[in-house]
């Protein structure tokens, strides 16, 4: 019998500033806390984030760690994360109130849906796109 993966469990973010990353995590884009916890040992918090309780982004603080490498041309690895919502206009007009920088609505060529992007208090891209 061959094993499958059976859904995504969440995604590891680190973090310049643990509280400016913080608050834009869970007052701008409204995640839960589900855990929150200090390692003395590694100078690091691990915050746990969910959509309602469903456990979705993992963040954590290090002491000066490395810059993300995103220009002037993308590096390999991880490129952006991405959320879907119903309405990608109301919400990059709810994120342009909170002063929150976004780029301009998309449309997706291949499936016809809305998508746009933002950055985070680390430069890490984040698309919101249509259900």
């Amino acid at each position: 019998m061959k094993s499958t993966i059976i859904r995504h469990h969440h995604t590891a973010l680190i973090c310049s500033d643990y509280t400016v990353s913080k608050k834009f995590y869970t007052e701008i884009l409204g995640f839960t806390v589900l855990a929150e916890h200090y390692r003395a040992e590694r100078l690091s918090y691990k915050l746990d984030l969910g959509i309602g309780q469903d456990y979705v982004l993992e963040l954590f603080s290090f002491p000066n760690p490395p810059p993300r490498v995103s220009y002037p041309a993308e590096a390999c690895g991880l490129r952006h994360i991405a959320f879907v919502v119903e309405n990608p206009a109301a919400w990059r007009e709810q994120l342009l109130q909170q002063n929150v920088v976004c780029e301009d609505l998309r449309v997706d060529e291949f499936t016809g849906k809305t998508f746009f992007f933002i950055r985070d208090p680390d430069d890490l891209p984040i698309e919101f796109y249509e259900v």
